[in-house]
């Protein structure tokens, strides 16, 4: 294959040997990819952890090849027997010759009670183990005259244990927990946190998970042997916290305020080791202290450079345990495994929280991972050897840290091939979540990658997203400002790569965000930059039928933007001139597209591309409007195109559910066109709010307030069930008369999920609906438009559930769309390797 690239790049670029460069190198995936092709790669990146993952996967592996493995299993292991041997007598004993593969221990945070002052342990519910409505939980005692709840594990049958107790129902929901000890009275979220915030939040073990060798796992409730080891762990920390602060392992450093580490300062974490339970903190500043005495003895017996290699892994062991043995690590009944930290980009609260065995499991399965890790890489990157060693290239691939606006290291008009997946907007906030690892990296790996490691925290203000948590002082205005130093910094990068490629270089950009005004910054960073668009891919990267989409909406293909320098001198054009062409090419690339089985926000997202295509071409387009300030005419937004764009494609869909013929009104058609979109209950406001104008409506007084078919939710909108929308007086079943068709249709839905089909054909009876042809075309469409994911065999969504039972008890002329295979496409790594 190799052969036959190489060949192929000689034909079309007169070289085989490329030179690719990738500002904004993240992980590594992309210069790997240049690596193993033979390429001259420069990978650029300005945040340090994920530079330090960059010499993990791109350095290590193709100078050491797959040998390096066994020196970090080799001197991993010696690391994790001393570790074993010092932890062992802060766990729970476990009897010999029993085969236990791996104990978790799972908590609840705890509050004292406002009314009696005893513990109340806050749990969202009380699942240990669960598959549907059955499985097994942890049933908890409050006696009268007891200080703490007691706990037993009981059996879970269709939704009900002993007593007819239910496992969904915990003591916190929302924010607000109850208290179990005063009859069930409310304990005010504002009380949960002040009381946090004062140091005031405890912990309960309520339960402690036993892996069997053959898989899966026992549960009991904690016992005093249990909670002698917490003790003595909590003693050994106060013993050894004084010396491990004065020597710099444990991670003091404050959390500061910002976007997303202000999720953690609300419950009282004010510093990275408040992330931590004491006997969670004793583990995995023990790593720290061990790593450091075993340092030397590395150092000594290997290379230099294949000592720094094996080092840098035993860090990002490190770096693995605290992901998953913090207060935020939760355990995942559903798969009975624990999740890590970040199994969403944020540090939201976790009521209660898993704890890895660190004297059995933590460590050893830490390793494994790394090795596993490096192990597959290390024979992707096999193939490469060979070319390297008939070149002269000292090193495949090198590894700058850098911001991508500044590549004052990389010559001009040096680059064939810049080739990126830019941080999206202000969907992820890297800088302030790399800062949990930041601080444990540093003082695994400050030794030997002391350029990455010199500052106190990573660098937030120079990175390229739109984090309005930096202009805080500025009020109102902090997002409008957050999205300008985002625009100016992702123009300041594209002008970077302009400068660096060759006069027939390429410029790709990888973007999946959904909304159009990430998409308008994306564009116009671009077209000022001096870049003309000269074709767009769509390519499908996920699994549109994962159980994760049932709930909240998310682009499924990336779109690949392939650009080349526009010449200097363009003559612009007129957005009047243009406007027909733009509405033409979308419309027909959404007709091609959706031929191709691309859909839903995708289909909506993939004409972005050849609209902004034609935008570039005589850049800059003036429209008809003057600037009063200048007398000149405005330049146009790329997000007025991108409007018209998705109104080309609203057209499209509306055709697609409706038939040709089928009119309802716009309420309903919004309705509609959202399910069709987006596939989700929630998804942005922002884009809420550009369909309904597609379709000619205000959201605020037609969508939310005049028919209530949304609540807001932050930034994102949800979309109302039927039962919701019948406490707000919108869906009536004693109603003759609807003012939209979309309320008849939720009622039959109501009617039919509430009270049986009997009740749904009395009513469709006695509004006329039975055989009415536009309530049959609105039925088909909704079956059409809601997504039938399943789980179990069952459909996931009520409205699906409704809609299908109505379809086939009085509707059976409407084909149900063929069932999507329902696959979880993300979730949380094991608690031990089997």
């Amino acid at each position: 294959m190799l052969d036959s690239l190489q060949h192929l790049l000689k034909f079309a670029w007169g070289k085989s040997r490329l030179a690719v460069l990738d500002p904004f190198a993240g992980g590594g995936s992309i210069p790997f990819e240049g690596s193993r092709y033979g390429f001259d790669t420069h990978a650029v990146e300005l945040n340090p952890v994920a530079c330090s993952i960059l010499r993990g996967t791109l350095d290590y592996p193709f100078a050491f090849g797959p040998s390096l493995k066994d020196d970090v299993r080799k001197y991993g292991n010696r690391l994790v027997k001393r570790l074993q041997r010092q932890l062992r007598p802060l766990f729970s004993a476990v009897e010999a010759g029993t085969g236990v593969v791996g104990v978790a221990y799972i908590w609840a945070r705890t509050v004292a009670c406002p009314y009696t002052g005893k513990p109340v342990p806050l749990a969202p519910n009380w699942w240990l183990a669960r598959s549907g409505t059955s499985g097994k939980a942890i049933l908890p005692s409050f006696r009268e005259h007891a200080d703490r709840a007691t706990f037993r594990v009981v059996e879970i049958e269709d939704g009900a244990g002993p007593d007819g107790f239910d496992p969904t129902h915990g003591t916190v929901r929302r924010g607000t927990g109850r208290s179990p000890w005063a009859s069930d009275q409310a304990i005010e979220g504002d009380y949960i946190k002040a009381e946090a915030q004062a140091g005031r939040m405890g912990s309960q073990l309520y339960c402690v998970a036993i892996k069997k060798p053959r898989g899966g796992f026992d549960y009991r409730p904690p016992n005093d042997e249990d909670m002698e080891a917490v003790e003595k762990a909590e003693a050994e920390l106060a013993r050894k916290l004084p010396l491990w602060d004065a020597r710099g392992w444990v991670p003091g450093e404050a959390i500061p305020p910002g976007l997303k580490s202000d999720e953690p300062r609300r419950y009282g974490m004010y510093a990275w080791s408040d992330m931590f339970s004491p006997r969670q903190l004793l583990a995995l500043c023990s790593y720290v202290e061990a790593l450091h005495e075993l340092v030397p003895e590395i150092e000594k017996e290997l290379p230099k450079g294949r000592a720094m290699a094996v080092v840098t892994y035993l860090g990002m062991v490190l770096s693995k345990a605290v992901n998953y043995n913090s207060y935020l690590a939760s355990w995942d009944p559903t798969r009975t495994k624990i999740r890590g930290v970040f199994d969403r980009h944020d540090f939201s609260f976790k009521w209660t929280y898993g704890e890895f065995d660190a004297s059995r499991n933590l460590f050893p399965w830490g390793l494994d991972q790394v090795c596993d890790a490096y192990k597959g890489l290390a024979k992707l990157a096999e193939p490469a050897h060979r070319i390297f060693k008939q070149t002269e290239a000292p090193v495949p691939v090198r590894v700058t840290r850098a911001s991508a606006s500044d590549l004052s290291h990389v010559p001009d008009g040096s680059i064939d091939v810049v080739l990126t997946d830019p941080p999206y907007y202000d969907n992820v906030m890297y800088g302030e979540l790399s800062d949990f690892f930041y601080v444990w990296l540093k003082r695994t790996l400050g030794r030997v990658h002391p350029d990455l490691f010199a500052d106190d925290l990573a660098n937030k203000d120079d990175e390229a997203v739109a984090n309005p948590a930096r202009f805080a002082s500025m009020g109102r205005k902090k997002k409008q400002l957050a999205a300008a130093d985002y625009a100016r910094k992702m123009a300041a990068a594209f002008r970077e790569a302009r400068r660096v490629l060759t006069d027939d270089g390429v410029l790709t950009v990888m973007f999946t965000h959904k909304k159009v005004e990430a998409w308008d910054t994306l564009a116009m960073s671009l077209l000022e930059a001096g870049f003309a668009i000269h074709s767009s891919w769509p390519v499908h990267t996920e699994s549109e039928h994962g159980l994760h989409q049932a709930k909240k909406n998310a682009a499924l293909s990336t779109i690949l933007l392939t650009c080349r320098k526009r010449p200097q001198a363009t003559e612009p054009a007129w957005w009047d001139d243009i406007r027909g062409r733009v509405r033409r090419t979308a419309r027909e690339t959404a007709e091609q597209l959706q031929d191709q089985g691309i859909s839903g926000v995708d289909l909506y997202i993939a004409t972005f591309g050849p609209t902004l295509a034609i935008l570039s071409e005589s850049w800059p387009v003036l429209t008809s409007e003057v600037d009063e300030k200048t007398g000149e005419p405005k330049r146009l937004r790329p997000d007025v195109a991108l409007d018209l764009a998705r109104a080309e494609v609203v057209e499209l869909r509306k055709r697609g559910l409706l038939g040709r013929d089928t009119r309802f009104d716009p309420v309903t058609d919004w309705y509609l066109m959202a399910w069709d979109a987006f596939k989700a209950v929630e998804f942005p406001g922002d884009e809420a709010r550009k369909l309904a104008l597609a379709l000619g409506l205000d959201l605020e007084s037609d969508v939310v307030a005049g028919n209530k078919l949304l609540r807001k939710k932050g930034a994102s909108v949800v979309l109302l069930a039927p039962t919701a929308r019948r406490g707000r007086g919108r869906v009536d079943p004693d109603s003759d008369k609807f003012s939209v068709w979309i309320d008849a249709a939720h009622t039959a839905m109501l009617l039919y999920a509430d009270e049986g089909a009997n009740a749904a054909e009395s009513f469709l009876n006695r509004v006329g609906f039975r055989g009415d042809a536009t309530f049959e075309s609105l039925v088909r469409a909704l079956v059409r438009a809601v997504p039938r994911v399943k789980k179990n065999g069952k459909l996931v969504r009520p409205e699906a559930r409704a809609l299908d039972g109505l379809r086939l008890a009085f509707f059976p002329d409407i084909e149900a769309p063929p069932d999507p295979e329902a696959k979880v496409t993300q979730g949380a790594l094991p608690l031990t390797d089997g």
